[in-house]
C-alpha cells in the first residue's frame, strides 16, 4: 500500500493572489427609481446653473421627467455611489451630419460645481465604449442659440476641444433647437477599466422621432 505523501510547508502554502484595486469611478445603467430620481434632480440643478451663467437650456420642459421614466435607457457616472453625470447612450445609424453610424450621447448632464475632469472622464469612457461596440465615432450636441464664437458658449466649446472633441459646425438638433455638433473618434483604451469600471448595456438604436436633422 502506498501512503499519500504529506505536502511540505512550502507546498501547502497557497500562491498569493495579486491585489487589484477597485476602479475609482463607475459608469453603469440607472437601475432603480431612486437613481432615476437622483438623475432628474441633477438635470434640474444643471439647468438652473446654465441659466445663471447665461447658457441656454432645452426648450423642452420634460428633460428631467425623461430620466425618471423606467423605459428610458439611461446611464450614470458614479464616484463612491454619488452620481456625477447622467446621459442616454444610443446607437444612431445617421445623425444627419457626419458620416456613418455612431454612439450618440443624448441629454448629457453633469453635476454643477464639478471640475472639467468629469467631462474628460465621460470623453475617455465614450471613446472606448464606442470602439468596443465597433462604432468608429461618438457624436453629441450642445445648445447653441448664438454664434459659436460668442461667449460663454465659446469657452465651453474650447474646453470640449481640449478634451478631444471636434466641433463640426452647428444646425438644428433633434428637438428643433440650434445646436453645436460635436464628434469624437472611437479609441480602444485597454487600461481604462482601472479608472472607470463599465456596466453599460450595448447602445440601443435611437428613436426615429426627430423633428429635423
Amino acid at each position: 500500500m502506498t501512503l499519500p505523501t504529506t505536502p511540505t510547508a512550502s507546498e501547502d502554502r497557497s500562491a498569493p493572489v495579486p491585489f487589484t484595486p477597485a476602479a475609482i469611478y463607475e459608469m453603469r445603467m440607472l437601475r432603480t427609481a431612486a437613481e432615476r430620481e437622483e438623475a432628474a434632480a441633477l438635470v434640474q440643478d444643471r439647468q438652473r446653473w446654465l441659466t445663471m451663467h447665461g447658457l441656454p437650456v432645452p426648450a423642452r420642459a420634460d428633460v428631467p421627467a425623461q430620466f425618471r421614466e423606467a423605459q428610458t435607457v439611461s446611464a450614470g457616472l458614479f464616484e463612491d455611489g454619488r452620481l456625477l453625470a447622467c446621459m442616454i447612450p444610443e446607437q444612431d445609424p445617421d445623425r444627419g451630419w457626419g458620416q456613418g453610424p455612431c454612439l450618440f450621447l443624448n441629454s448629457v448632464h453633469t453635476l454643477p460645481g464639478q471640475p472639467d475632469d468629469v467631462t474628460r472622464l465621460i470623453t475617455l469612457w465614450a471613446s472606448d465604449f464606442a470602439a468596443r461596440h465597433d462604432l468608429r465615432v461618438v457624436r453629441a450636441e450642445t445648445l447653441a442659440r448664438h454664434a459659436l464664437e460668442a461667449e460663454p458658449l465659446a469657452a465651453l466649446l474650447r474646453r470640449l476641444t481640449d478634451t478631444g472633441w471636434d466641433v463640426c459646425g452647428s444646425g438644428p438638433g433633434r428637438d428643433g433647437d440650434r445646436v453645436a455638433r460635436l464628434e469624437l473618434p472611437a479609441e480602444h483604451r485597454p487600461g481604462l477599466s482601472a479608472l472607470i469600471s463599465c456596466q453599460v448595456h450595448a447602445p440601443q438604436p435611437a428613436p426615429d422621432d426627430r423633428s429635423s436633422v
